[in-house]
């Protein structure tokens, strides 16, 4: 016993001392836990965390007390910090390929990893890696004929599509009513009021999960709460004798919890993995300032009143909800050479306090306020929110797996927030999202961002919306703002500082590269690479666009108020411009049309001049690209573009920066060059009704808030007089079916035409973002 003791005493001798404390799986402090209470006790610098894997029986909660502390990886190891369990199990045939094992009586989970994969859910339909949504979706997934199979299907879910693919819902399945339909409760995840009734869309892309009957595939499993009892299909390759299994059990793994008064400070996470948080999307319901979106201010890491705390080199693998959330008041929190993969929801949130926002609200019905009762001071009115922080050199990817309206990094109510050198991407939605103009400040560059919004529709690589205290008055309208002195600085109260995209690369296959949406104000974005769907500005002031290349595409501006003080200049063009109307207001000059090819080495830029009615000193030709096949943009010397003021920049500093993460990061797929025929300017107009009509251009169906696979007709005149006037159709409406035949161009309406000879044509059209429908007694 004293030889013990002397022993003890000499471990606990090397594992606490005046500057460090070892965690070992076999040390003398084996949990976090107990390190936490030694460094309270010996105030030590240093935690070293040596290889292994640290189950959490609780999350690690940091406060003010435990300031000034690194915890990191012992050199050349990878501690895991778990919040999952692992599972002893002694496997028994079920039926079939199906095996079955008790598990304790208190485990309750739904996440399942077998030797580090997560394992599927029990579901319908079965689980293809390739299907564009939810990796199988199926307009009948809650029918009445399949529910009826179901024998007990409460703590199932079931997940659908937001119908015009804004993000998706979940319910959770509470039972059957007595007519064999499904009850539940949920349906929260979203913040765009009374779009979950819709059938418009994406309301029949739907799958359920979590249900005993559906487990009929290699690689799912179910948890039967009340038997306890797990049942698996083996996935391909596992051989069950040897198979580690783990199941999730807690949210948050590392909290620091303080406030403004007493905050977390100097405490720093090295070079650690932290895993198997569990699921959040029912949690997923607090709706966010000014955004589409709702939200669970949680995350597998959670950092709330902290100063000068930083996460560096660290992997968040797999977890559940969002990877790391930064709430209320956080100044100067850094997250470097991290990886975030398989997570959830989000990587990476910013978040204040709503109490801060001066004149807040939250959906957009409630944007009917009156000038008289605004606040018109500019900024925050209280400290409580994220500033001064920085994203650099991480790598965010195949984020998003449970919820759809999340986003590589999302970032509200804060300021002065900085995301460099990032690679993003394989998101359902965005790759940086930023919610609302409070209170600016912050500047994205040398990203590396695309495939993106591969789940969802209308948004981009980049996403922002405005929507600040001056949108949707309803005693000034939008053109009126810029008339008086005493209402011009309305915008820029929340927006008081620039927003910066810069230095930056971009693909979005399914929306735009950058969207600058619903009033999206005071930015300036300069030296950008945009490979696919080019700029959008819709309706804001104090847009700066200079220096930017649109591959395959354009600016897409559209509602532009009068006054909006944008600026598009010194930017490489592919397409004329998508502009349904010009502002007056607006700076669009000293831009460069590309013309691969082009015979002529200079000339006017005619087609974007015909759109804008500026560019007296454009041009067009061909840029002389050095290696546009392999993503080098640069145009060489010589190059007509620098005559209108383009300037190259660094085509070879997007996205991460270290080695590690360099090795691992994907690059986008660069683009074929489509030559563009600058004689094809005009679109075709047809007389319909005695009204002329165009088909919808590409990104115009923002305006109407329509899907982009459903096309239209814009009615650009109706005559007083005409059928389609007496029947209540007006210039910029959007036809888009005749008689409940979809109309998305002039071949199928002129079918729909011969089709209906004789007959009333019943009208479905879109004015003001909201269908309508009315009827045209006789057609000409």
């Amino acid at each position: 016993m004293k030889t013990t003791l002397v022993l003890l005493t000499l471990l606990l001798t090397l594992s606490v001392n005046a500057s460090e404390i070892h965690v070992r799986p076999d040390g003398p402090i084996r949990t976090l836990a107990e390190a936490q209470r030694e460094v309270r006790k010996a105030n030590p610098a240093m935690v070293v965390i040596h290889a292994g894997t640290y189950y959490l029986a609780a999350p690690l909660v940091l406060t003010a007390e435990d300031s000034g502390v690194t915890w990191r990886a012992n050199e050349g190891e990878n501690p895991v910090i778990s919040g999952g369990v692992k599972l002893d199990l002694h496997w028994q045939p079920y039926k079939g390929a199906i095996l079955q094992a008790k598990v304790p009586n208190d485990l309750v989970t739904e996440e399942l990893f077998v030797n580090g994969e997560r394992q599927i859910l029990a579901r319908y339909p079965n689980f293809d890696p390739k299907a564009q949504y939810f990796n199988g979706a199926a307009a009948d997934a809650v029918s009445k004929q399949r529910v009826a199979r179901w024998v007990d299907p409460r703590g199932g879910y079931l997940h659908a599509m937001h119908p015009m693919f804004w993000g998706g819902y979940t319910w959770r399945i509470t039972g059957k009513d007595p007519t064999g339909e499904l009850t539940m409760e949920g349906g929260w995840q979203h913040n765009q009021p009374g779009w979950e009734n819709s059938k418009r869309g994406g309301a029949d892309v739907r799958f359920v999960e979590n249900i005993f009957e559906e487990l009929d595939a290699p690689g799912e499993w179910f948890l039967d709460r009340k038997s306890h009892i797990l049942y698996y299909w083996p996935a391909p390759g596992v051989e069950m004798k040897n198979a580690t299994f783990e199941a999730t059990r807690l949210r948050t793994l590392v909290e620091l919890r303080g406030d403004e008064k007493n905050p977390v400070k100097n405490v720093v996470f090295r070079g650690l993995i932290f895993r198997n948080a569990d699921r959040t999307m029912m949690e997923t319901k607090e709706p966010v300032l000014r955004s589409d979106w709702a939200i669970y201010r949680g995350g597998a890491i959670f950092v709330n009143g902290a100063e000068d705390c930083s996460f560096e080199d660290c992997l968040l693998d797999r977890v559940g909800g969002n990877a790391i959330f930064v709430n209320n008041y956080a100044r100067r929190i850094a997250v470097r050479g991290c990886e975030i993969v398989k997570a959830g929801a989000s990587g990476i949130c910013f978040l204040g306090d709503y109490k801060a926002v001066r004149n807040p609200h939250f959906k957009i019905p409630e944007h009917e306020q009156l000038l008289s009762r605004l606040d018109t001071t500019a900024g925050p009115q209280t400290n409580n929110y994220p500033s001064d922080c920085v994203v650099e050199d991480c790598l965010i990817h195949l984020t998003g797996r449970v919820e759809k309206q999340t986003a590589g990094v999302n970032i509200d109510v804060a300021q002065n927030i900085t995301v460099r050198h990032c690679s993003i991407y394989d998101m359902p939605r965005a790759g940086i999202n930023i919610g609302d103009g409070c209170w600016g400040g912050h500047v994205i560059e040398f990203c590396d961002i695309f495939d993106t919004v591969k789940e969802t529709g209308d948004h981009g690589c980049f996403n922002s919306w405005g929507r600040d205290r001056w949108w949707g008055l309803k005693d000034l309208s939008r053109d009126k703002i810029m008339e008086k002195a005493e209402t011009r600085n309305l915008p820029f109260l929340d927006a008081c500082r620039p927003i910066v995209i810069c230095n930056s690369r971009w693909r979005c296959d399914h929306g735009w590269d950058i969207d600058l949406d619903d009033g999206a104000t005071n930015y300036r974005i300069y030296n950008n690479l945009c490979l696919r769907r080019g700029i959008k500005n819709r309706e804001g002031f104090g847009r700066i666009n200079e220096n930017n290349i649109t591959v395959n595409s354009t600016l897409h501006a559209f509602l532009w108020p009068i006054g909006s003080g944008d600026i598009v200049r010194h930017n490489i063009f592919f397409q004329p411009y998508t502009l349904p109307q010009i502002a007056l207001g607006v700076e669009v000059d000293h831009n460069f049309l590309h013309v691969e090819g082009a015979a002529t080495p200079t000339a006017p830029a005619v087609a974007l001049q015909q759109v804008s009615r500026q560019d007296e000193h454009s041009l067009q030709g061909d840029a002389l690209f050095v290696d546009p096949a392999h993503g080098d943009y640069t145009v060489k010397d010589g190059s007509p573009a620098l005559a209108v003021g383009f300037k190259n920049f660094p085509m070879n500093q997007f996205g991460v920066t270290s080695p590690k993460l360099r090795a691992k990061a994907r690059v986008p797929e660069f683009p074929v060059i489509n030559k563009y025929d600058p004689r094809e300017v005009q679109q075709r107009t047809v007389l319909w009704q005695g009204v002329t009509a165009r088909t919808i251009r590409a990104g115009e169906y923002t305006v109407y808030a329509v899907l982009e696979t459903d096309g239209g007709i814009v009615l650009l005149k109706v005559p007083a007089g005409s059928p389609a006037a007496q029947a209540g159709l007006r210039d910029g409406d959007l036809l888009q079916e005749i008689n409940g035949t979809k109309i998305p161009n002039f071949e199928v309406l002129n079918s729909a035409m011969k089709q209906t000879v004789g007959k009333p044509l019943r009208i479905r059209y879109v004015r003001g973002q909201k269908p309508a429908e009315t009827t045209i007694p006789s057609q000409l």
